[in-house]
This record gives C-alpha cells, structure tokens and sequence, in this order.
C-alpha cells in the first residue's frame, strides 16, 4: 500500500460537501482534513502498490461534483 495526499480546492461553499461525498464513495478514502489557505480539504488515501495514481485522482477525486482544483502529494517513507 502507498499513501498519497490530494489537497481539493473546492467551489464555494461546498467543502463539506465534497468531504462527505469522497468518504461515502471513495474506498481508498482514509482522512479528510479540513484546511486554510489556498485548498479547502486535504485528503490521505491508500492505494494498492500496482494503482495508478493519476487514475485514481482523474477518476475519482476530480469527478466529485464541487471539486474546483487538486494537487497530489505522492509519499515515499513514512517515520513513525
């Protein structure tokens, strides 16, 4: 499994909206964090070793209805 983060700018006003739908109907979906600045959401998800990434955020980020903008975060290591 790998980790990648996908910071979601959202229309306005919907925020709240886009987290619940990518919790309901996104299974990689592990935490979404409400954020400041220049993105509303931040969203960790666990993807098998052989999923493609841009895939993933094309097909399932990208399309939720309210999502303006994402820009992904692919990890490599986590410390704990």
């Amino acid at each position: 499994m790998k980790a990648i983060f996908v910071m979601v700018k959202c229309e306005l006003g919907q925020a709240y909206e886009v987290a619940d739908r990518a919790i309901e109907v996104i299974e990689q979906v592990s935490e979404i964090y409400s954020t400041s600045g220049q993105y509303d959401l931040l969203i960790k998800s666990y993807l098998d070793a052989d999923q493609d990434i841009g895939h993933f955020v094309t097909e399932k980020i990208q399309t939720l209805e309210g999502v303006r903008d994402t820009f992904t975060i692919i990890t490599f290591k986590a410390f704990s």
